[in-house]
């Protein structure tokens, strides 16, 4: 059916849910510490932590303590971080809300772009496009979409020609490819 969703969308739509009020404390507090980069990259690398398979059997382990967890997770990350963060995170383990740590980063990340009006845009083309292009990409996206437009390109030789440009639900297609695929399936109907 069309309009159902599954069973994978439904289970990240209700991380999302739990996620979205520690991201947004932890969001406050950074922006009130005027430290949100520093939230962001501590984070982040707790997040793709806790997104690797082993974190996540060694998060389901009963045996260890919830603190050990988020020990591991903060020695893992690398990162020096404040008392603040570390409460954070044993806030997370106390609440045994470890595992939506990269759902807390996304959320975060987010929260952080809206306030700074920024967006990061992925840019696949047929083509490595030079400094120049990407500049005036840039500058274009950033008019139409009224935001600092941050453009992480990439070469995808199966598009032909053009380029897709990407960025949460908006997806623009200017690729030889896509206009192929229109034409085929206006042909067909």
């Amino acid at each position: 059916q069309a309009g159902s969703r599954t069973l994978s969308e439904v289970i990240m739509a209700e991380l999302i849910t739990l996620a979205r009020p520690y991201a947004k404390a932890a969001f406050e507090r950074a922006k009130a510490q005027q430290a949100l980069a520093e939230w962001a990259e501590v984070l982040n690398a707790a997040g793709q932590v806790a997104a690797d398979e082993a974190t996540r059997q060694l998060l389901t382990d009963p045996g260890l303590a919830e603190q050990k967890k988020a020990d591991v997770i903060l020695d893992c990350t690398g990162k020096s971080v404040s008392e603040e963060q570390r409460n954070f995170l044993t806030i997370l383990a106390d609440n045994r809300r470890l595992a939506l740590l990269p759902e807390i980063a996304t959320l975060f990340n987010s929260f952080r772009a809206d306030l700074e009006r920024t967006i990061d845009i992925n840019v696949s083309s047929a083509f490595e496009l030079t400094a120049e292009q990407q500049q005036k990409l840039a500058e274009a996206l950033s008019r139409k979409l009224d935001r600092n437009v941050q453009i992480e390109a990439a070469v995808d030789k199966s598009l032909i020609g053009g380029l897709v440009v990407r960025t949460g639900d908006l997806v623009i297609d200017a690729s030889v490819r896509g206009k192929l695929t229109k034409l085929a399936e206006s042909l067909g109907s």
